[in-house]
C-alpha cells in the first residue's frame, strides 16, 4: 500500500518538471508599468495579475501554440499567438483603448443630436422642446451657430450659403424635396414629423466625403432602430389633430402617424394681414418599417402630404393686390439595410424616391412642375482595427423635371431638363491614440448633363488637447449642381463649387460643453444671369464668384443650476457674392452679420411643468434703396424675437401644452417693396415687409396610451 503514495508523487514531480514558466512586463504607451492587468492563456485557467511593476509570472501545463491575453480598463485588449515556450520574459505594451467615451472625436463643422454620440450638443428631444421651434427640427437647428435668421423663408441658410445650398438626407439617402411649398413672407416648414427620429447631425461644413452635391452643409436624419414598447399617441391642437402608433413584435415594428392641419379656424379668430380666399390645409402621413435579421436591419419609410391655400398680398404695384393659389402634393420612400457581411466587413444600400408635383396660378398664370427623383447608394466599411476603417462607396442621382406655364398674354411654354449624377467615394478612419485620430477622403462625381468629373478630397484632423478638451481641423472640396429654377432654363453650365477651412475647439465637461469655430468659404462657378428675375430668356453664365467667413460661438450648461437647462449661440459672419445678376460683389439679403440664440428650459416639480424660453437676435440684412445711389445699399433693422412655451402634466401621460412666438411682439420687417416709377417728385414709395402676424399662438392636448403606462409626448414638445 506504500507504493500508491509514492506513485502519486512520481507523477506529481513528473507534472510539475512538464510546466513552462510564463512571464513578462505591461505597460502604457510611454512605458509606465501597468498594476492590476488581467494575463491568461485564451481558453485555460492558468494566468494571474501584474504586480506594482508591471511584472507578471505564472505556470502553465499547456504546450504547443497557445493564445496570451492580456487586458486591462482604458486599453486595448493585446492578444500573442506563439508557442508556449517562447513566452519569457515578454515586453508587453499596450495601446490606448480608442473606443473610450474620452477618445478624441472629429468634431470640426459637426454638431450631433443624439444619445449614442460621445459629444452631443443637442438631445433627440431639445430639437423639438424648443419654444421658437412649433415642432419643426428645422427651427430648433436655427438656434444653433452657423445659421442666418431669415424669418419669412423657414429653411436653413448656413455660413453664408443659401437655403438650397444645404441638403437633407434619411437615413443615409438624399430627401429632394424637404420642405412644403409656399408662397413670399410665409415662412415653410420642414416636411417631417420629429416623433419618427432619434438622430440628428447638422454639419455646417467640412462634412463627409460619403455626401455630396451640397455646398453648404448637411442634415442627417436617423430613424428610430427599434422602439421599446406598443403605444399610441393623440394629440388635438388650435390647428388640428394628429394620431401615431407604434406596434412591437419579436423581430419587427411598424411605426406610423398623421395628421391634419387647417388654419381657417385660427385665421378666423386671429386675422393676419393677408387676405385669405382658402387658408392654408393640409394632410400627411408618414410609416416606417422594420425589420431586424440575424446580421442586419430592414427600414422601409415613407410620407405622403398634400397641402393648398388660397389669398391675395398686398402690392404696391397693384391697387387689388397679387392674388396667389398653391396645391402641392408630394410623396417620399426610403428603403435601407444594413449589416455585418463577415467579422470585419459591413455592407449599406438604399434608395429613395421622390414624387413631386406642385400646381401655382399667380395673378392670370399658372405653373404646373411635376418632379420625379431617385438615389441609389452601395457602402462597404472594412474594419482592420479599432484605428484603422476603411469605406468605399457609389451612389446615383437622377432628377426629371417639368414645368408648364400657361398666361393669357402669352403663348404656352413647356421646360424641364434631366439631371443624373454617378458618384463614387473612399474614406479611411485612422485613429494614432486618444488624442490624435484622422478622417481622409475622396470623392468623384460624374455629371452626365455638363459631361464633366468633379474631384472633391476631404480632410478632417483632431487632437486632444486635455481631458476635456480638444481642437480640430477640416478642408475640403465640395460641388453641387445649379438648382431646379436655373436647370430648366439652361443646362450648358458648370457645377458650383467651393472649399471649406474649419478651425474648432470644443470642451465638453460633464453636463457643460462649448465650442468655438472659425471658418473660411471660397465660392467658384456661381451662377450669373442678365435679367431681374430667372425667366427664359436670361443669359446664364458660370462666372460667379465669392466667399464667406466668421466665428461662431456655443455654449450649454445642464450642471450649474438645479433643473435649468439652456444654451446661448453667437455667429459673425462676413461674406460676399457676385452671383445672379449682381452688378458687383456684395453682402446677399439673405445675411445677417450678428445672430444671437438664447434658449433655456426650466422644470417645475409642485407644479409638474416644464416652462421654457427661446430669444433670437439678428442684425439687419442687407436691401437696395432706388433712392439712394448703389447696390444692396441700405439696411433692415435688427430682428427680435422672445417666444414662450409651458408643457403641463395633467397625468403621467396627459399633456396641456401652450406657446407663443414674439411673446412681446417686436415690430419686425423683413425688407421692403418699392414702386416700380417714381412719383412725380422723382422718389419712389415703399413698404414694409412684415411678417403676415407679429405673433402666433398655439394650444394643444397630447395624451399617450403605452404598454409601460407613464410614458408621455414631453420629450416631443
Amino acid at each position: 500500500m506504500k507504493a500508491l503514495p509514492t506513485l502519486f508523487l512520481f507523477f506529481a514531480l513528473i507534472k510539475s518538471f512538464s510546466q513552462t514558466t510564463i512571464s513578462g512586463k505591461v505597460t502604457d504607451p510611454k512605458g509606465f508599468p501597468i498594476e492590476g492587468a488581467n494575463v491568461y492563456l485564451e481558453g485555460s485557467y492558468d494566468g494571474g495579475t501584474t504586480d506594482i511593476s508591471g511584472f507578471f509570472s505564472f505556470r502553465t501545463s499547456e504546450t504547443g501554440t497557445q493564445t496570451l491575453v492580456i487586458s486591462f480598463l482604458s486599453f486595448e485588449t493585446f492578444k500573442k499567438l506563439a508557442d508556449v515556450s517562447t513566452m519569457t520574459a515578454l515586453q508587453i505594451k499596450l495601446m490606448e483603448d480608442v473606443n473610450a467615451l474620452d477618445a478624441v472625436v472629429l468634431s470640426a463643422g459637426t454638431f450631433e443630436a443624439g444619445d449614442n454620440s460621445k459629444v452631443s450638443v443637442l438631445k433627440p428631444l431639445d430639437v423639438v422642446t424648443t419654444a421658437s421651434a412649433l415642432g419643426d427640427f428645422v427651427g430648433a437647428l436655427q438656434t444653433l451657430p452657423g445659421t442666418s435668421t431669415v424669418a419669412e423663408d423657414g429653411r436653413l441658410f448656413v455660413r453664408g450659403g443659401e437655403a438650397d445650398e444645404t441638403q437633407i438626407f434619411i437615413d443615409g439617402i438624399r430627401v429632394f424635396t424637404p420642405y412644403s411649398p409656399t408662397t413670399n413672407n410665409i415662412p415653410t416648414r420642414g416636411r417631417y414629423s420629429p416623433f419618427l427620429f432619434d438622430g440628428i447631425t447638422f454639419s455646417t461644413g467640412g462634412y463627409s466625403a460619403e455626401y455630396g452635391q451640397a455646398l453648404s452643409s448637411v442634415l442627417l436624419l436617423n430613424t428610430i432602430d427599434e422602439p421599446d414598447q406598443n403605444k399610441t399617441d393623440i394629440a388635438i391642437m388650435t390647428l388640428g389633430g394628429g394620431i401615431g402608433n407604434t406596434q412591437k413584435w419579436d423581430k419587427s415594428s411598424l411605426s406610423a402617424n398623421a395628421s391634419y392641419i387647417n388654419l381657417a379656424p385660427y385665421i378666423a379668430l386671429l386675422p393676419d394681414r393677408n387676405k385669405w380666399d382658402k387658408p392654408f390645409q393640409s394632410a400627411s402621413g408618414e410609416a416606417v418599417y422594420r425589420r431586424h435579421f440575424e446580421t442586419g436591419l430592414l427600414k422601409l419609410y415613407s410620407a405622403f402630404d398634400t397641402s393648398n391655400f388660397e389669398l391675395t398680398q398686398e402690392d404696391i404695384n397693384s391697387t387689388d393686390g397679387v392674388h396667389f393659389k398653391l396645391n402641392n402634393k408630394n410623396f417620399y420612400f426610403n428603403g435601407s439595410y444594413q449589416g455585418m457581411l463577415t467579422d470585419v466587413w459591413t455592407v449599406f444600400g438604399g434608395l429613395s424616391y421622390t414624387h413631386a408635383k406642385t400646381d401655382v396660378g399667380i395673378m392670370d398664370s399658372d405653373i404646373d412642375n411635376i418632379e420625379n427623383s431617385y438615389h441609389t447608394k452601395l457602402k462597404f466599411k472594412r474594419r482592420f482595427s479599432n484605428r484603422l476603417k476603411l469605406a468605399l462607396g457609389a451612389e446615383y442621382f437622377s432628377t426629371h423635371f417639368n414645368e408648364y406655364y400657361k398666361d393669357d398674354l402669352v403663348s404656352s411654354a413647356t421646360n424641364g431638363f434631366t439631371n443624373n449624377i454617378a458618384a463614387s467615394f473612399v474614406e479611411a478612419d485612422v485613429i494614432f491614440s486618444k488624442k490624435l485620430a484622422l478622417k481622409a477622403g475622396l470623392r468623384a462625381d460624374y455629371s452626365q448633363m455638363f459631361e464633366s468629373v468633379a474631384v472633391a478630397p476631404r480632410l478632417s484632423l483632431a487632437y486632444k488637447t486635455a481631458k476635456n478638451s480638444q481642437v480640430s481641423f477640416a478642408y475640403g472640396n465640395f460641388y453641387q449642381n445649379p438648382s431646379n429654377d436655373i436647370l430648366k432654363f439652361d443646362q450648358n453650365l458648370e457645377p458650383q463649387h467651393t472649399d471649406h477651412y474649419i478651425f474648432n475647439y470644443q470642451y465638453n465637461a460633464e453636463g457643460r460643453i462649448f465650442r468655438a469655430e472659425a471658418y473660411y468659404k471660397n465660392y467658384k462657378r456661381l451662377v450669373k444671369y442678365d435679367t431681374e428675375f430667372v425667366d427664359f430668356d436670361s443669359n446664364f453664365k458660370s462666372t460667379g464668384s465669392g466667399y464667406a467667413k466668421g466665428i461662431d460661438l456655443f455654449w450649454r450648461d445642464n450642471k450649474n443650476i438645479k433643473n435649468v437647462d439652456y444654451w446661448v449661440s453667437y455667429s459673425f459672419l462676413d461674406t460676399k457674392r457676385d452671383y445672379k445678376n449682381y452688378p458687383s460683389a456684395a453682402q446677399p439679403n439673405f445675411v445677417n452679420t450678428h445672430n444671437i440664440s438664447v434658449v433655456a428650459k426650466y422644470w417645475i416639480d409642485d407644479w409638474k411643468s416644464q416652462v421654457g424660453f427661446s430669444y433670437g437676435f439678428a442684425s439687419g440684412r442687407n436691401y437696395t434703396d432706388p433712392n439712394q445711389e448703389g447696390f444692396l445699399n441700405a439696411k433692415t433693422k435688427s430682428y427680435n424675437s422672445l417666444s414662450l412655451n409651458w408643457a403641463y402634466l395633467l397625468s403621467p401621460q396627459k399633456i396641456l401644452y401652450a406657446s407663443v412666438n414674439n411673446a412681446l411682439g417686436f415690430k419686425n420687417i423683413n425688407g421692403y417693396q418699392y414702386a416700380n416709377t417714381a412719383d412725380v417728385n422723382g422718389s419712389f414709395s415703399r413698404r414694409a415687409l412684415r411678417p403676415a402676424a407679429d405673433q402666433f399662438f398655439f394650444v394643444g392636448f397630447f395624451w399617450t396610451i403605452s404598454d409601460k403606462g407613464t410614458d408621455n409626448q414631453l420629450d416631443n414638445l
